[in-house]
């Protein structure tokens, strides 16, 4: 009898859990992976980044003297074709997703393998706590962080497992040769230009560098977009090129500091968010706070524009979005300042922001990005209070305090002096012609004022609370 191992955002032969017990249970094993192009997200570096993960994968298998097969086209199509052509076919390894498109993937599919007459074996893999793992004293989920925190690290960890391949067992025959011909072309057509390290390798090497390096100024420096103090390992454990117990084992090990702490607790608002998305399936969509639904939002086209194109006359907004569209990631600290002046300032749908992250971001994960667009546009569980809105350039003057990080994002402004950095508008016309940088030509002026439209996102957000 043959058995199947799906991978699928567990791209790692190490610390995996149904590689582990397909490898263990299967007398003869296909590893596998499906490429569904209904999912296809165009233009999208989230997705050119995924899929040359996923190649990089394959290759790695080959050089181990195995075989990844890949499957293309609609999810249930390309498994009734396996199984027409694999008629021995009986059990299937997975590790399960518990919300969003995974959810309803799985579903599907459960009842397909029922229908043919194949064992379903799944695992969670990719949390350190599932959702149902972590309950108040009622019996019911969480809705705000601390509460859940304190709860949840108290429970015991998953440590990392171990997973004895043999290479004997897997099939080396190639079944769909052109599929992987599909995969090498779109990975290929991607042109993923930036400098993105792919596999398991690439994230041990990055986690030993964070340890070494950097987890012992963690808890302030994370907030400094120009030095190099966060982790960069959100694109691996996306993609779970390294194992969430891996991660957690590694840093749990070293010295116990704040700094430390402060790390561990970010694995736990990964749970968290992954928690609340399970919780509330609609998220993606809806506002979870219903008396946010009715937000009368501006959404003006050609300021959205300037907000993607990092032209919207804010230094500090202008360089991270700059950022995100030359590397396809964006600081942590910045993520929330660029939302916050979307929702807030520009008073144009979270929603937007939210999927135009999901195109740029190599680190998209849903739980993450919908959790944090929805905190910063305070329509989320434990959201930032609707009348807390950032001040952009307070929150540069704060965390770039020089300007080094908006320079190096925004070479326009790199003459100007440091006390007009975060405020370049603030600069008389003698300065602008001193400096070389005229506002409104080489630099835009602002496109809101930031005073003006704080009071008006407040009582938007209060006419909204009372519209039924």
């Amino acid at each position: 009898m043959v058995s199947v191992m799906w991978f699928r955002r567990d791209l790692r032969l190490e610390d995996n859990i149904a590689l582990s017990q397909a490898f263990e249970k299967s007398e003869e094993l296909i590893l596998l992976f499906q490429i569904n192009p209904e999912q296809f997200l165009k233009d999208s570096m989230n997705h050119a980044a995924f899929f040359t993960s996923v190649l990089h994968l394959k290759k790695e298998i080959e050089q181990q003297g195995m075989h990844l097969q890949i499957l293309h086209g609609n999810v249930k199509d390309s498994f009734q074709k396996l199984k027409e052509d694999v008629p021995d076919w009986s059990d299937v390894y997975f590790n399960q997703d518990e919300k969003g498109y995974g959810k309803k993937r799985d579903d599907l599919m459960r009842t397909f393998f029922k229908e043919n007459d194949i064992s379903v074996h799944s695992y969670m893999d990719h949390y350190l706590h599932g959702a149902d793992e972590v309950h108040n004293n009622s019996g019911d989920l969480y809705k705000v962080f601390t509460p859940y925190y304190n709860k949840w690290i108290e429970l015991d960890k998953p440590t990392p497992m171990k997973v004895k391949i043999d290479q004997n067992k897997v099939m080396k025959e190639v079944l769909y040769a052109d599929n992987e011909e599909k995969l090498e072309k779109m990975v290929e057509e991607a042109e993923l230009d930036i400098n993105y390290k792919p596999g398991t390798q690439a994230a041990k090497e990055q986690l030993k560098i964070f340890i070494e390096e950097r987890l012992d100024d963690y808890k302030d420096g994370r907030d400094y977009p120009d030095e190099d103090k966060t982790s960069r390992l959100s694109q691996h454990m996306r993609l779970g090129e390294l194992s969430i117990r891996t991660l957690w084992a590694a840093v749990q090990a070293e010295a116990s500091n704040k700094s430390q702490q402060t790390f561990l607790k970010e694995l736990c608002w990964r749970d968290f968010y992954h928690m609340i998305y399970v919780g509330n399936p609609n998220q993606k969509e809806q506002p979870i706070k219903e008396q946010f639904s009715h937000i009368q939002w501006d959404n003006d086209e050609e300021q959205f524009e300037k907000w993607v194109q990092g032209k919207t006359g804010y230094p500090i907004v202008d360089a991270a979005m700059r950022q995100l569209s030359s590397l396809g990631w964006m600081h942590n600290r910045l993520r929330m300042i660029t939302a916050s002046f979307l929702t807030k300032d520009l008073l144009i749908d979270w929603r937007r922001g939210e999927k135009y992250f999901q195109k740029m971001l190599t680190d998209y994960d849903p739980c993450n990005n919908i959790g944090g667009w929805q905190w910063a546009a305070s329509t989320g569980t434990d959201a930032v209070p609707y009348f807390r809105i950032f001040n952009p350039a307070t929150q540069s003057e704060k965390y770039d305090k020089s300007g080094d990080f908006i320079r190096e994002f925004v070479p326009e402004l790199k003459s100007v002096k440091d006390k007009y950095i975060h405020a370049p508008e603030k600069m008389s016309k003698e300065e602008q012609e001193a400096c070389g940088v005229i506002i409104g030509e080489d630099y835009p002026a602002p496109i809101v004022n930031h005073s003006t439209a704080r009071k008006r996102a407040i009582s938007i957000y209060e006419e909204s609370k009372d519209i039924k």
